[in-house]
């Protein structure tokens, strides 16, 4: 059975105890034993994290212990996925550079706050986690974020819905879902999810289901992989 470690706490206006609910419903349903933890010191066992298949980070504005911060990015690196939505995942730790370069972006801005309808486009990528999902509106905060140009887009915004200084840019698509690697480990984010509600839209629950499953997957497939290494190499041959 494989191991998910969900973090909720920091900011209470993104929800974390509702949207941490959600996440473990969901991980249940598709057989993962899940700890929820309401401190950031479950960060702090180095060998527990590296013992996980998944790590879900729900945790808004927080500040981290940087060696808690380097035990998180080691278990990702060595296999560990990684997944989470909104500031949850891309705005937990702002002074914390190693942790955005893992995640792949940070929230900088949502022109006009909660409560913007915008679209969210699906992509024609080479991943299949978002197939069968077609573009949809969502009336929430629209983020604005700084990414790392090695992500893999898999839905995009279009900016500017509401004017303001940016919009003198022209159009911008914005990355909404991405897939990225860091070492051995997969690592996954939607940023919609301001609130609970949001999460519990259907699109946006298969949207992290499918982005959990995938992410737990990078352990198993890191070590199958590493078996194939040893066989091509004759270092698994015991004749």
């Amino acid at each position: 059975m494989k191991k998910a470690l969900i973090v909720q706490g920091g900011w209470q206006g993104h929800e974390p105890k509702q949207v941490s609910d959600i996440f473990e419903r969901i991980l249940k349903e598709e057989g993962f034993e899940v700890e929820v933890s309401d401190t950031l010191e479950s960060f702090a066992d180095a060998d527990k994290l590296l013992g996980l298949d998944l790590i879900v980070p729900a945790w808004t504005m927080g500040e981290i212990d940087k060696q808690w911060a380097k035990n998180v990015t080691a278990a990702v690196q060595s296999g560990v996925g990684i997944a989470g939505l909104h500031g949850g995942m891309c705005d937990a730790f702002r002074n914390n550079v190693d942790w955005q370069f893992m995640t792949g972006g940070q929230w900088v801005a949502h022109p006009g706050n909660d409560g913007v309808e915008y679209v969210v486009h699906i992509k024609q990528s080479s991943s299949t986690l978002l197939d069968g999902i077609s573009d949809f509106k969502v009336k929430s905060e629209q983020y604005y974020l700084h990414i790392d140009p090695v992500v893999e887009v898999l839905a995009t915004t279009r900016f500017p819905v509401i004017d303001g200084p940016y919009s003198s840019n022209g159009a911008v698509d914005m990355p909404v879902v991405w897939t990225k690697r860091w070492g051995a480990g997969r690592v996954y984010y939607c940023s919609l999810g301001h609130k609970a509600d949001i999460v519990a839209m259907p699109e946006v629950t298969l949207m992290m289901r499918r982005g959990f499953v995938w992410a737990a997957e990078g352990k198993s497939a890191a070590s199958q992989s590493a078996v194939k290494d040893l066989k091509y190499t004759g270092m698994g041959d015991s004749n």
